[in-house]
Order: structure tokens, then C-alpha cells, then sequence
């Protein structure tokens, strides 16, 4: 995929080093689909080539009044998919392994903005892939993880990643009920660094980004710290990813799935049998 191909996000680049990838979708709610990926795979690939582009971050566009919804799933906008496009898209990649380990081996720091409510893939690429991760702080914004809401699992190897940032009994709370977490909340459990007032987010999450790039932030520094921080976790990653993968093909066949599809449409709860 080319830059100029970009439908999903606005990919920004200033002469400072800080570059900026906006999710643009606001009939959606910024959900995110597997363009999307592919467009956050071609910002890493442009950037990693690029020695003026320092630090990457990632927020969602102010008229969808969320970071993002979600995954996006619509079989007609496969069919509508160029096929230069669509020969680079793996729809078995339902966890997303492929962007999932680019953004754990992207050398550069990310930070992401959490301007609005973040739901499934929403909140499991931050986490996975943002070195830093803030939130405003109103009743507006939450963290949604709702695959039990949805009669499947996780994807972006949150299976393994939550029990790290939260503990393993606290992670199991979580995903089983899959209650919304606000950003004070979100902060003292450790998902987020810092909970900060809406009007302030961006401004400080550009303070932050600033203390990254020379002549502030020594870039080979910390470009060596996260590449070991993360080359021991690379593994479990990888395994757990697959692990998703196989899960989350085998979860889209069941009753429960349909339920929970059926119910979403209707806008009600949704009944499971457990099958």
C-alpha cells in the first residue's frame, strides 16, 4: 500500500520528528478494519525508513467522539477492496499477528492519545503497540472490553499482555465481564500512564512526545531500551498471537457469536447457550 492510498487515518509528519496518525472515520466511530492495519503497517514501514521521524502518535479524530469503536467487519467493503489492496490482507489474521509484532519490533517510540471511548481492537492495539498511553479523563471516555460481550476472545495478544499490566486474577476480572474502565480507573490498575483533563490531552501528550526527540531525548537510548525490554516477550508473543488466531477462527462458527451479532444489531443484551 502507498501513503497516498490512505481512506483510514491521516498520517502527518512535522519537521520537530513527531508524526501522527489520526483515525478518520467518523461514521464509525473510527472502528477499525483491516485497511485500517495495513495503513498503520505502512506508517511503521515509512517511518522506520525515514531518520527525521522520531515519535509516533495516535489518536482518534475529534468529530467521532471516540478513539476508536472497535474492530470492523463488513463483507462489502472486502468485495470493494482493489485487488493490489486485498493481495496483501491475510483475513485468517483475525488476532493481527502481522501488525501486532511490526508495532512490538517498531524501533521508535509510540504514544497514544485516548481521546474518546476505546473498545476491542481499539484498546488491544494501544496496548500492545503504544510505549506510553494516555487518557482524557470524562465520562465519555472508557475502555471497553467487550469480546465477552461478543462471545469471542482477544486479539493483539492482550491474552498475554493484560495479566502483565494488571496482574493475572485482575486480567481474568476483566475479560470475563468485561465492565467499562474509566480513566482514573484505567490509571491506578496501570493500563494507562496518566489520566489528563480532555482540553489538555493532545498538548500533553505533545509535551511528552518532545522529551523523546533530541535535543531533549537521547533517540539511540531509548531506541536500544525498548528494543531489550521487548526482545524477551517477542516469543510469548508470537505464540500467543497464533494462539488468538485459533481461537477467534473457531469462536466466529458458534451460536453464541450470532447471539451476540444478532443482539448488537437489535440493540439489546444478548442471550448465550455456551455454544
Amino acid at each position: 500500500m502507498n501513503i497516498e492510498d490512505f481512506e483510514d487515518i491521516i498520517y502527518e509528519k512535522e519537521e520537530n520528528g513527531i508524526c501522527t496518525i489520526t483515525f478518520n472515520r467518523p461514521e464509525r466511530r473510527n472502528a477499525l478494519s483491516y485497511i485500517t492495519f495495513l495503513e498503520i503497517d505502512t506508517v511503521l514501514e515509512d517511518m522506520e525508513k525515514d531518520k527525521n521521524a522520531r515519535v509516533l502518535i495516535m489518536t482518534g479524530c475529534e468529530e467521532a467522539k471516540a478513539f476508536s469503536s472497535g474492530g470492523y467487519f463488513n463483507i462489502k467493503m472486502l468485495t470493494d477492496i482493489p485487488d493490489d489492496i486485498k493481495n496483501e490482507i491475510d483475513l485468517m489474521d483475525i488476532a493481527q499477528k502481522r501488525l501486532c509484532m511490526k508495532l512490538w519490533d517498531f524501533s521508535k517510540p509510540v504514544i497514544a492519545a485516548i481521546n474518546g471511548l476505546a473498545v476491542g481492537a481499539g484498546i488491544t492495539m494501544p496496548l500492545a503497540g503504544a510505549d506510553l498511553i494516555y487518557m482524557a479523563d470524562d465520562p465519555d471516555t472508557w475502555l471497553g472490553f467487550y469480546f465477552v460481550k461478543r462471545g469471542i476472545g482477544p486479539e493483539f495478544a492482550l491474552s498475554f499482555l493484560l495479566p502483565i499490566y494488571v496482574g493475572f486474577q485482575k486480567a481474568k476480572e476483566i475479560l470475563y465481564f468485561g465492565d467499562k474502565i474509566y480513566a482514573k480507573e484505567a490509571e491506578r490498575l496501570g493500563i494507562i500512564n496518566k489520566a489528563i483533563a480532555t482540553k489538555e490531552l493532545l498538548s500533553y501528550t505533545r509535551e511528552q512526545a518532545l522529551r523523546l526527540i533530541p535535543p531533549k531525548g537521547p533517540s539511540m537510548s531509548l531506541k536500544l531500551m525498548k528494543k531489550t525490554m521487548h526482545h524477551y516477550f517477542r516469543d510469548i508473543l508470537s505464540k500467543t498471537l497464533d494462539l488468538e488466531n485459533e481461537s477467534l477462527q473457531a469462536l466466529f462458527k458458534t451460536s453464541d457469536f450470532r447471539e451476540s451479532t444478532k443482539a448488537l444489531g437489535q440493540k439489546r443484551e444478548p442471550v448465550f447457550k455456551g455454544k
